[in-house]
């Protein structure tokens, strides 16, 4: 396999993470009656999670394992 495939795969991987962070976050929204900071904590590693995704696009568009295409119009 080559290196655009492992990256894709990266991608789609820190993409599942964000959205099981983001389901975190909406059951300690929920369900958590305490006051720890359970929420704070689910949704600061989903922005974290979130610059990541940003770099690594960056980072995968100057290395050419992703290039851009046209819409098509």
């Amino acid at each position: 396999m080559d290196a655009a495939l492992y990256f894709k795969i990266y991608i789609l991987f820190l993409f599942i993470l964000i959205g099981i962070s983001l389901f975190s976050g909406l059951f300690f929204l929920t369900k958590d009656k305490s006051s720890s900071k359970r929420l704070v904590t689910s949704l600061t590693f989903r922005i974290i999670l979130s610059i990541a995704v940003f770099i690594s696009l960056l980072f995968g568009y100057k290395f050419g394992w992703i290039t851009p295409h046209g819409a098509g119009f």
